[in-house]
């Protein structure tokens, strides 16, 4: 195609290229692009200036406004922390009871408590604290470990089976992997603690079962679960009549647990957490409205 070629529909040049016969005419840059690419460099020269912006080896340039955003950071974070202190100084100073019957305490805590819960728990207890197979539901208010203020910000401090040294040590025996319990023993059990809930219909469990699995139990299970069934907050063995279930209620699940045993987890957060936020935790899981058992 000829350079310089005009176009007669528009009168202007082209550029002298063509793609299946249409050619591209020589159209200026748009002065509004022009315009705009001018302010982005003034913008950034302007910038450049007043700001930190160029790296310089082991430090870099300040800008005219000395402008710190790890320092606003850290004093907004100051801020933070003497605002709080009006009320958190109180919570460390005061015994659980007298935090509890202060209502507008009470409110700071939760308020601040559900944010540690979700930033730290939920995970494993859900959000709504209601906990799903393998965790506890801490509405249900059936304590592994006692559910005083002061038993639960314990096992937030040292956890169960963690490595704290001071951890809080469980685990349910493998009766039927072991072989402890033949299977019919293992079937026997699980009929009688199914009894003890009422987690089974009425009508559905044979009483020869019931009967067997009670003599089980009690030659087996008593010096954890205490021979009603109640569990032992010593020992973190879950009482057995309730209708609170880490593993599940239904026959396979019990079954599953009889004969292969159980060892939770929860990590330690001596470590992560400040003595106040254990606190404050252990009040917000204390204080969550109940599930019916």
């Amino acid at each position: 195609m000829e350079l310089g070629k005009r176009d007669p529909v528009t009168g202007r040049l082209t550029t002298g290229h063509e793609w299946n016969g249409i050619e591209e005419l020589d159209s200026p840059i748009p002065r509004v692009v022009l315009f705009f690419l001018a302010a982005g460099i003034l913008f950034s020269i302007v910038y450049w200036v007043l700001m930190p912006a160029w790296p310089l080896g082991w430090t870099y340039t300040k800008g005219l406004l000395g402008i710190d955003q790890r320092q606003i950071v850290t004093r907004e974070v100051a801020d933070a922390a003497t605002a709080r202190a009006g009320w958190t100084d109180r919570v460390a100073s005061m015994d659980y009871a007298a935090i509890e019957a202060d209502a507008p305490l009470m409110q700071s805590v939760r308020d601040t408590g559900r944010t540690l819960f979700v930033d730290n728990c939920a995970a494993c207890h859900s959000v709504d604290a209601r906990g799903g197979p393998g965790f506890p539901n801490l509405r249900a208010k059936s304590w592994l470990w006692g559910g005083t203020p002061e038993a639960i910000a314990e096992t937030i401090r040292v956890g169960i089976n963690s490595t704290h040294g001071d951890t809080r040590v469980s685990q349910m025996l493998a009766f039927g992997r072991d072989g402890i319990l033949d299977r019919k023993q293992v079937s026997d059990v699980v009929a009688y603690v199914r009894s003890l809930s009422g987690t089974a219909p009425v009508g559905q469990l044979d009483p020869a079962r019931v009967a067997a699995g009670k003599e089980v139990f009690a030659a087996n299970c008593v010096a954890c679960h205490g021979e009603a069934g109640k569990g032992n907050p010593e020992v973190g063995a879950p009482d057995l009549t309730d209708a609170a279930w880490i593993y599940g209620a239904d026959a396979q699940s019990i079954f599953s647990t009889v004969h292969g045993g159980r060892q939770g987890h929860m990590p330690h957060w001596g470590e992560r957490l400040s003595p106040i936020d254990m606190k404050i935790l252990a009040l917000y899981v204390h204080t969550l409205e109940g599930d019916a058992k």
